[in-house]
This record gives C-alpha cells, sequence and structure tokens, in this order.
C-alpha cells in the first residue's frame, strides 16, 4: 500500500507537533509539515515546508500538490489580552481569509479531504446544566475568535459543495497534555484553592489527535461536524484534585464560592481565566462514537499522569 501524504499546518504548535509525530509512526501516511520557521528538532521523516504567515495572498500551490488530505490547525488563537486595535479583523484575516486560500488551493490541487480543527467557541462560551453543546447545534459565537472560526466553517462548507474535497470539522474544547502552555496553567492557579460546583469538558492532547487521524480516512467524516472531549465531565474542583493527584501534591482546597474567585479575577484583569472553568461548558461527543465508532482511547487519569509527569520531569 502506498502511504498517503498528509499536509499538517501549525506543525509547530501544541497539537501540530503532537498530530505530526502521530502520523510518522503511522506507516499509512507520510507527512508534509508547513511551518513558519525551521524547526531543527524535527523529525527526519517529515518534509518540511517554510510558509509563513496565514493570509489571503499565502501561495500553497506547490505546499498541497501530491497531498492527499490537509489538517489546518494553524490559526491565530485565542488571546486573553489582545493589543489589536479590531481584533475580530486580524482574526479574519488568518482564520477566514488565510483558511479559505488555503482550502481553495487544496481543492484545485486534487486534495481529498480538509480536516479543520476549529473550536467548541463556536457553539457558544458555556452550557446549562444537563444541555451540553452538541455538534449540530446552531452556532453562537460570542468573542472574536469563536466568530471567525464560525465564518470559516461556513466559507468551507460552501467551497466544499463546489467541487469533490471532502471537508471535516472538528471543534475541541480546551486541550490539555505534556507540555501544555500558559492557559491551562494560569486556570489552575485561578482555582486551585476554591470548591467550584460546575461541569467542564476538557480533551487530552492524545484523544484530539486521535480523532484527528480516525477523520483522515474514515468515509463517514466526510462533510461532518465533530465535537472532540474526554467523554468524562469534572468539575474544576474535581479536576483540581485529580491533577494534585497525579502530582503527588494533595489540593488542599477552601470553601470560597465562585463569586469571590469571579471577583478577584476581575480586580487582577483575569476575568476572561475565570470565566473559562468558574462556569460549566459540556460537550456531547456521541455523534463521533455513533458515526465514527470512535472513543477516547485515553481516560481523565491517565491524561493527567501524563502531564503531570512531564510537568515534573521538566521543573
Amino acid at each position: 500500500m502506498v502511504p498517503r501524504r498528509v499536509l499538517v499546518t501549525g506543525a509547530s504548535g501544541f497539537v501540530g507537533r503532537a498530530l505530526v509525530s502521530r502520523l510518522c509512526a503511522d506507516p499509512r501516511y507520510t507527512v508534509r509539515a508547513a511551518l513558519r520557521r525551521e524547526l531543527p528538532e524535527l523529525d527526519v521523516r517529515v518534509e518540511p515546508v517554510l510558509i509563513g504567515d496565514l493570509s489571503a495572498s499565502t501561495d500553497w500551490r506547490i505546499t498541497v500538490t501530491g497531498v492527499d488530505a490537509v489538517v489546518h490547525a494553524a490559526a491565530r488563537v485565542h488571546i486573553m489580552r489582545d493589543s489589536e486595535l479590531d481584533p475580530l479583523a486580524a482574526f479574519r484575516r488568518t482564520n477566514v481569509q488565510g483558511t479559505l486560500k488555503l482550502a481553495r488551493d487544496a481543492q484545485a490541487a486534487g486534495v481529498r479531504r480538509f480536516i479543520f480543527v476549529s473550536s467548541v467557541k463556536v457553539n457558544g462560551e458555556k452550557t446549562e446544566p444537563g444541555r451540553p453543546f452538541r455538534a449540530d447545534d446552531a452556532p453562537a459565537p460570542l468573542d472574536p475568535y469563536g466568530v471567525s472560526k464560525h465564518e470559516a466553517e461556513q466559507a468551507l462548507r460552501e467551497l466544499a459543495g463546489t467541487g469533490s474535497m471532502q471537508v471535516v470539522i472538528i471543534r475541541p474544547p480546551l486541550v490539555y497534555g505534556p507540555g501544555v502552555k500558559a492557559n491551562f496553567a494560569d486556570l489552575m492557579r485561578m482555582v486551585a484553592h476554591g470548591v467550584i460546583d460546575n461541569r467542564r469538558t476538557l480533551v487530552a492532547l492524545d484523544n484530539l489527535i486521535d480523532l484527528i487521524v480516525t477523520c483522515i480516512d474514515h468515509p463517514a467524516a466526510a462533510n461532518e461536524t465533530f465535537l472532540a472531549g474526554d467523554g468524562e465531565d469534572l468539575s474544576t474542583t474535581d479536576l483540581v484534585r485529580k491533577l494534585g493527584a497525579a502530582l503527588g501534591r494533595p489540593a488542599r482546597l477552601l470553601p470560597v464560592p465562585a463569586a469571590c474567585l469571579d471577583l478577584g479575577a476581575r480586580l487582577l484583569g483575569r476575568r476572561a481565566i475565570a470565566h473559562r472553568l468558574l462556569g460549566s461548558l459540556q460537550v456531547d461527543i456521541s455523534k463521533a462514537r455513533k458515526l465514527l465508532g470512535w472513543t477516547p482511547p485515553l481516560d481523565v487519569d491517565s491524561a493527567l499522569r501524563k502531564v503531570a509527569q512531564h510537568y515534573l520531569t521538566a521543573a
């Protein structure tokens, strides 16, 4: 069997690096990695392509030639303190216009499938008890990042209707795993001394990567939208306790009301961070389970142990 070539954008990012590593270990695939800058530690089995910034003028024609599938993980990511005068315009330049240019060049080159790593922010910012977000819910993005991802999804669906290239959309919530950066660490520090009664769905990096790889070839994934998650909802308090146990440092939580934590976050200019874990955001992954036969391979406790081991080794 001839391996299929997969182009991964955002290959130097948190998700992109893990995806490239997973694909390199699978004999079914060869990997072409789109990079903004050279990575000396890149796997020798990867074909690197320096592409620069993602915009409406980026020329992808050579990069997508001979590619079977594109996994588009590059984006202007959600920023807690955005310095742009017009954040929505900045997000649109990269996440909408840049994405659509890549997709058009891919379609013209005969790429079979285009997988877009979107965001659960397309669904909204919070859920009511017992009413998790579902993949086919009406979108309700609230911030510029979520709006840009929604607009990109719409543009990709329209493009898919004009040719043979299939589009798959995956919306992850907060992603965590070994090497996770500031947001997850900040969130943990923010709530480490409070008892929070909420429900959150997160997705371990390994689980998200497994879903992406499943969508590269699964026939039923064509032109569908999926939500990613661990399949286990936790309160923030439970998450902090589990992480403390994984680190060998049991969390000593105090009954501080969520309203007090929210007030403290506002005074510190961290209200946006607090909102991400003080409130509830549940995700229903049943569509991926039923349509793809997909099950998250890693449970939350195992995933947190991996995070803890990496943290303790790097400390």
